[in-house]
């Protein structure tokens, strides 16, 4: 496999983590995304789930949501009570800040609504490539790579790219991986990356990848 993937090979590598997928419980903030939620409570439940734990970022979503559904009902309510609401996600006094201040600016700058380029979101407080990229994808379906841990881990250990950071991740990615696949590739080797290609003692000996993959940087697997 490695960088030099056909057309075909790339089907049947994510036909394969798809059934992965399939088996385990879907991570939380994609659970949250797809029932029938707005693109600004897809943008907001992301920023939660920033170094928070999914069950967390569920509750604290599912609780802020309720009272304060969008832009307009967020602006009406102060950084207090929005970090009561979203408590005990990570830095939740820093996010009801970024929260309050994005709200504020989609309604003057875009007459309540998600923008739909990279740019505009990168310029949100809060919002890094990988809280930009996932909503892009997931509210708008437009074709954009998120690159979280494991996206950076598993393609930098099979070999596909030999990168440092996320970032230079995302950048390499797009070269070799197919546009069709770059909105579902991060839920997909989430799951993979929770249940298989885990960060330390990755299950190796169960991984349907296992000739294919140059291990690198696995120093001990199962």
């Amino acid at each position: 496999m490695g960088i030099d993937f056909s057309i075909q090979d790339w089907a049947n590598f994510f036909k394969t983590l798809r059934s992965i997928a399939a088996k385990v419980e879907t991570p939380t903030v994609f659970n949250f995304s797809y029932r029938d939620s707005t693109p600004f409570q897809i943008l907001i439940s992301t920023i939660i789930s920033l170094r928070t734990r999914d069950p967390v970022t569920f509750s604290s979503s599912e609780k802020l949501f309720q009272h304060a559904p969008d832009p307009q009902s967020i602006s009406k309510i102060d950084t207090d009570e929005i970090s009561k609401l979203i408590y005990p996600a990570g830095f939740y006094k820093r996010k009801a800040i970024n929260i309050k201040q994005i709200s504020k600016i989609l309604l003057d700058k875009y007459d309540g609504e998600v923008p739909r380029n990279l740019e505009a979101l990168l310029e949100l407080p809060g919002v890094g490539r990988k809280t930009a990229n996932l909503t892009l994808g997931l509210s708008y379906g437009i074709p954009a790579l998120c690159v979280d841990t494991h996206v950076h881990r598993i393609p930098n250990r099979m070999g596909w790219v030999k990168t440092k950071t996320p970032e230079k991740t995302e950048f390499a990615l797009v070269k070799i991986l197919p546009k069709k696949y770059w909105i579902e590739i991060n839920e997909l080797l989430v799951a993979f990356g929770q249940t298989i290609c885990t960060p330390v003692s990755p299950k190796c000996s169960q991984c349907p990848f296992k000739h294919d993959c140059l291990r690198m940087g696995v120093e001990k697997s199962r």
